[in-house]
Order: structure tokens, then sequence, then C-alpha cells
């Protein structure tokens, strides 16, 4: 939990994920936060598009919380990363992040970062995709293994972490905002806050 002070009238902030690199993102505000596990199936539905799945998830996973959290600003995020129009989610293992990497080399990737804000008091809620590509190098298979042994990537969507070893995989990132690659759009997050009344500054 961050602990630093902020007004006693503000309500509750949620972070709904126990991502490490989600609460480092938050963290970099300064602002009092908790974080809860949101229990939900993430399976992408027939027919829905990469911003269709990730936004759709980052509702259900704020508000699926909240009962548990009445009172309170909830964050929910997904990722979802398009490779030729097939959704990548996170590997899970070892066999299928290879595939996923011999898939990638040499390719550019659209990341769909989805966010929401879910105020439990009044139902308000606010829901934003961003979308960052990014092109991968022209790897070799022996360090996509290396790669893999190294860091282990199975729980994030497209198998390489860019805040991470993965950046060495990656030729070229664009993006509205470099936070949202890692799984947060702290730049739209901010936006929304302060449209809640919880200005960070």
């Amino acid at each position: 939990m961050n602990t630093t002070s902020h007004s006693a009238t503000a309500p509750q902030l949620v972070l709904a994920s126990t991502s490490l690199y989600r609460k480092e993102l938050l963290s970099r505000l300064g602002i009092p936060f908790i974080t809860a596990a949101p229990d939900l199936d993430e399976s992408p539905l027939v027919g829905e598009t990469a911003a269709q799945t990730s936004e759709r998830l980052a509702i259900a996973k704020a508000k699926v919380l909240a009962e548990q959290f009445p009172n309170c600003l909830v964050i929910g995020s997904d990722q979802v990363a398009l490779l030729n129009g097939e959704q990548l989610g996170k590997p899970g293992t070892h066999e299928r992040a290879v595939r996923q990497l011999a898939a990638m080399r040499g390719q550019t990737i659209a990341f769909h970062t989805a966010l929401c804000l879910y105020n439990t008091a009044n139902g308000n809620t606010q829901s934003y995709v961003d979308i960052t590509t990014v092109t991968m190098r022209n790897y070799t298979d022996a360090q996509i293994e290396t790669y893999l042994q190294r860091e282990k990537p199975y729980n994030c969507a497209g198998s390489a972490k860019t805040e991470g070893l993965g950046i060495v995989m990656i030729a070229a990132i664009e993006g509205k905002d470099p936070a949202a690659i890692i799984g947060l759009p702290l730049i739209e997050l901010i936006t929304m806050l302060d449209a809640e009344g919880f200005p960070i500054l």
C-alpha cells in the first residue's frame, strides 16, 4: 500500500490488479491506494476486436469489486496484443511464449491497453483504450530461448516485458503514453481521477 497522504475526504482508491507492474506504475503518482484481485474469466468473446476485449475486461475487473469496496474509486486495466488480426494473450507457458515470440519476429504488434475508473458510490464509469505499436527485432530462435529463460515473461501479453530485458527484443515503440505498454495508461488515468474530483496535485 502506498502511504503518501491525500485528502481525508477523498474516496479510497482501489487498483483491481495484483500485478507488480501496475502497482509500481500507480505508485509513481504518490497517492494512497490498495490492491485487490478481480476474479473473472479473461477469455475473449467470439467476434470481439482487441479493443473491445480489453475494454470489456478492464470494466469487468473494476465492477466485480464493487460490493467489496463501496464508496471507492476502482481502477481496472487489461491489455491485449494484436498481431495480423490475431489476439495474443498471456502465454502462461514456455512453449506458448516461444510460439508468440517466433510469430512476432520482425513484425509490428498493436498493444491495446484498456483503462476503467469505476465510482462504486454512484456507478459512474469512465473507460478508455490506448493503442501502442511495437516493432520487434529479427531475433534468433536461440535469443528467444535465452530471453525466456532469463525473464520468464509468461504472465505478459506478447511474451516480452518492455520494462525489463524484453526491451532487447524490440526495435521501436510508438504511442501516446509510455506507461500504457507496461499495463496502466497513467496520462488518461490522471484525467479520469480529475473528473471525479480526485486531483493528484
